[in-house]
């Protein structure tokens, strides 16, 4: 899972990676948007070989949410 929240945390410039746990409601942070929405579908797609799509993060609230689609 920190693996997960580490790799999800790169994803995203302006947030300190402290600011991270599974319990981060990822769509609350201020620089949230599509353009890192698909830089988190790569990110499983190139990290974990998991491919998911923009229902998967509309249906997500937490990244642990979206760690559980990377352990289905």
């Amino acid at each position: 899972m920190e693996d997960f929240i580490n790799n999800f945390a790169e994803q995203i410039d302006e947030t300190e990676r402290n600011e991270f746990s599974k319990d981060t409601k990822f769509k609350d942070l201020d620089e949230w948007d599509s353009m890192i929405a698909l830089s988190i579908i790569a990110m499983m797609d190139e990290e974990y070989e998991i491919t998911i799509n923009g229902d998967d993060i509309k249906n997500a609230n937490t990244i642990e949410d979206l760690y559980k689609l990377v352990n289905a």
